[in-house]
């Protein structure tokens, strides 16, 4: 299949090139010039695992292509996606369109033989009807078709997630887009991809749905960390016990410091006004926003009390700035809100991040960053584990107490055994885990916990999946 990706964002280039590793013809199209240059020479401006491969790859077997104009574009596609960005409209909440709809008017100019046009960019309910709208007012209608594809695809394990995914949802109302679509997602049949087909406007909900669904187990899970604190109860024993339940599941009840990245926090955002508009508001989305917000100011009064209610003058080493591992994405992530919040507090930060730190230099000022995690923790006197690196797992924490000049770590995704840091003394920190309740060793699921020196349980940790 001859197929159009408008738009080289971490969906639209994952979405290229794999599409074109499953042998489609696959021309990827961004306005960016310095971006497509790079992308040509096989240079990937993003952090995710396997992508630079499969782009040189593709490119070398002459399915993938790039270009920053769709005039370029000769032949006529089978199929044009939309990849382009949707970012929250800052004052009303809502995801602004305006990226999709000059995209939109673009492609109406390309489209000569039939063509489907997939909205793969994440947008409100009834999008795909203005998009039909917009090109409708340039192209007869029996010669184009609108479809909705949403993305699922999670950042470090994104060319897995669409090569063998859950599910494809196609939200499609036109019998040959349907046909299309079930030629272009074929290859997939292999691993018994199942595939959706339902109404545009279910598709685009499904997509909202699910995001916000995730967002509110995490939520879940950090509220029952803080009153696991309260009872002298262990968070992780009480994640495992609930997620081993196959209607609830393991995935995403890890606590942390709040969720963040391009799509929890925007979609919640995005489905609480569509909500509110249609007049069947989501109570639980509305307070979900609200207690994610307050968690990251917690958990920066969390290090201050760690560190004997103050942190003025002090040197606070941050290990991991993105908003999760795997990635080097630094939007919304809970740094962004923590590390202002000790800086405020008087503390001098020094970060470092395994992938994140080009991003984050220009949204934190003030902080001084380190090439690696050891020099960072020099000198510091006290550590925050931010982000769950496997890294940062595999620390020696005999030179990590040697090189604070105070053993306090605070650690925000609870990847330390409490026994082991103790015994080293640290004064240990961490999420909805009590540090001087007596040992029941003997009626834990976790005995893992006294084994392992310098990770968190195998029991629980590999069977939890983080955010």
């Amino acid at each position: 299949m001859r197929i159009v990706m408008v738009g080289a964002g971490y969906v639209g280039l994952v979405t290229a090139s794999c599409l074109a590793d499953l042998g489609h013809e696959v021309v990827c199209v961004e306005v960016d010039k310095t971006k497509v240059a790079a992308l040509k020479k096989g240079q990937v401006p993003i952090y995710e695992r396997g992508l630079s491969e499969l782009v040189i790859d593709n490119q070398n077997a002459g399915r993938l292509s790039f270009t920053a104009s769709l005039s370029e574009v000769v032949r006529g596609p089978h199929a044009i996606f939309i990849a382009v960005g949707t970012p929250t409209l800052a004052e009303v909440g809502s995801a602004d369109m305006h990226y999709v709809h000059d995209a939109a008017r673009a492609i109406a100019d390309l489209i000569e033989d039939f063509a489907v046009i997939v909205v793969k960019s994440t947008v409100p309910v009834g999008a795909c009807d203005e998009v039909e709208r917009i090109i409708a007012e340039r192209v007869p209608r029996n010669r184009f078709a609108v479809v909705s594809n949403p993305e699922f695809l999670r950042e470090g394990a994104a060319i897995e997630d669409f090569k063998q995914p859950e599910r494809v949802v196609i939200g499609v109302e036109d019998e040959r887009a349907r046909l299309v679509m079930a030629k272009i997602y074929e290859p997939l049949s292999l691993v018994r991809a199942p595939i959706i087909y339902t109404s545009r406007r279910s598709s685009e909900l499904i997509k909202y749905a699910a995001n916000v669904f995730l967002a509110m187990k995490v939520t879940f899970i950090n509220e029952i960390a803080d009153l696991c604190e309260r009872v002298d109860a262990d968070v992780l024993d009480v994640s495992l016990g609930v997620g081993l339940d196959s209607r609830i599941g393991p995935k995403f009840l890890s606590p942390g410091p709040g969720f963040g990245g391009s799509c929890f926090p925007k979609d919640t955002l995005a489905l609480t006004k569509l909500a509110r508009e249609a007049e069947a508001p989501i109570r639980l989305v509305e307070t979900l926003v609200e207690v994610n917000d307050t968690r990251m100011v917690a958990m920066a009064q969390k290090v201050v009390a760690a560190c004997d209610g103050s942190v003025v003058g002090k040197r606070i080493a941050v290990l991991g700035l993105t908003y999760k591992a795997g990635t080097d994405d630094m939007r919304e992530a809970p740094s962004l809100v923590i590390v202002p919040k000790l800086q405020a507090a008087g503390a001098h930060i020094i970060a470092y991040d395994p992938a994140g730190m080009r991003s984050a230099k220009s949204l934190l000022p003030g902080v001084e960053f380190a090439e690696r995690a050891y020099d960072c923790l020099e000198g510091a006197d006290a550590a925050v584990v931010m982000t769950e690196w496997d890294e940062f797992r595999a620390l020696d924490l005999k030179r990590v107490r040697a090189a604070l000049t105070q053993a306090i770590m605070v650690d925000l995704r609870n990847i330390y055994s409490i026994e082991t840091m103790k015994a080293l003394g640290f004064r240990y920190v961490c999420i909805g885990r009590g540090l001087d309740r007596k040992s029941n060793a003997g009626s834990r699921a976790t005995a893992a916990h006294t084994d392992n020196k310098t990770s968190s349980p195998p029991s629980v940790a590999h069977m939890i999946h983080n955010a």
